[in-house]
């Protein structure tokens, strides 16, 4: 453009502002970004918190002696809430294995043994509760006739006596309390020779739908579907029992556990009606620390 051209070019008045040059395009609309679903949010929360489920329970697999922290109330659908009676234990730490030694469910120990004392690995009590010690035994072994008492039928008992004979039952830890909601808990280890041994007393012992034998203070026991249906941290079978309604003065739950070369009995039993989430918390530990 010449020097005369642009002489003739009027200056825009003060109050009105230059137009834009034409070549520049319009700034975009706003993005319209609709926020996400409720429904991702809680996905995501889910998929993180299970995440970290597994990630502890992957950590919680190393080594001899390592500590297992109690279960998050998160850990567990249906255990979510802070009013939920669950129990606060201490801390739990497995014994250390004498070198060289597996833990029992791996793979090469295909005799599934325990090497570590059997007296370490039962539960503690709870904070708050109080020693049932009638079970303390003799320097921490129970005889087998004070857990047959467990049993309500004399000639059950005589049976189950006579199977413990047979395969070679070697000794009984045994631990047991009661907390301030009213629950009895009572916990017996029995150890045999092998895995292959306690694959058929465990057969005989808990069959599904219903226990073999009467556990003292039922009338009848049915399989615990809630139980059943939750997620299992351990891989070893679990068979959960509840006293079915019509029940008397209190109820009873109890759940038989195959570790190896090892059952676990763990009983809970109380006034009214027996609560689900402590016996859960409860089974679940004891197998973490027989697993």
């Amino acid at each position: 453009m010449s020097e005369q051209q642009h002489a003739t070019v009027p200056a825009p008045p003060a109050d009105v502002p230059p137009h834009p040059p034409t070549d520049v395009p319009p700034p975009p609309a706003p993005l319209q970004v609709e926020p996400p679903a409720r429904k991702d949010r809680r996905v995501l929360r889910a998929a993180l918190r299970w995440t970290s489920a597994v990630v502890a329970f992957a950590a919680i697999g190393a080594g001899t002696a390592y500590g297992i922290t109690r279960m998050e109330r998160t850990d567990v659908p249906g255990l979510a809430t802070e009013s939920d009676g669950r129990w606060e234990y201490p801390t739990l730490t497995k014994p250390p294995l004498p070198s060289g030694s597996p833990q029992p469910l791996a793979e090469e120990n295909e005799a599934g043994a325990h090497y570590a004392d059997l007296r370490a690995l039962l539960l503690p009590a709870p904070k708050g509760a109080a020693e049932d010690k009638a079970l303390r035994g003799d320097d921490g072994w129970l005889a087998t006739k004070d857990f047959l008492t467990e049993y309500a039928d004399k000639p059950e008992r005589d049976t189950f006596r006579q199977t413990l004979v047979d395969y070679g039952l070697r000794h009984i830890a045994a631990r047991g309390w009661n907390t301030q909601d009213g629950t009895h808990t009572r916990i017996y280890l029995l150890h045999f020779d092998t895995a292959a041994v306690v694959d058929e007393v465990i057969a005989d012992l808990a069959p599904y739908g219903s226990p073999a034998y009467r556990v003292r203070g039922t009338e009848v026991s049915t399989q615990d579907e809630d139980f059943s249906n939750l997620p299992w941290p351990v891989d070893m079978p679990r068979f959960a029992y509840v006293e079915s309604k019509p029940y008397g003065a209190e109820q009873v739950r109890h759940a038989y556990l195959s570790a190896g070369d090892v059952i676990a009995l763990i009983v809970q039993s109380r006034k009214g009606s027996a609560r689900a989430v402590p016996f859960q918390q409860t089974v679940t530990l004891q197998s973490q620390l027989l697993g």
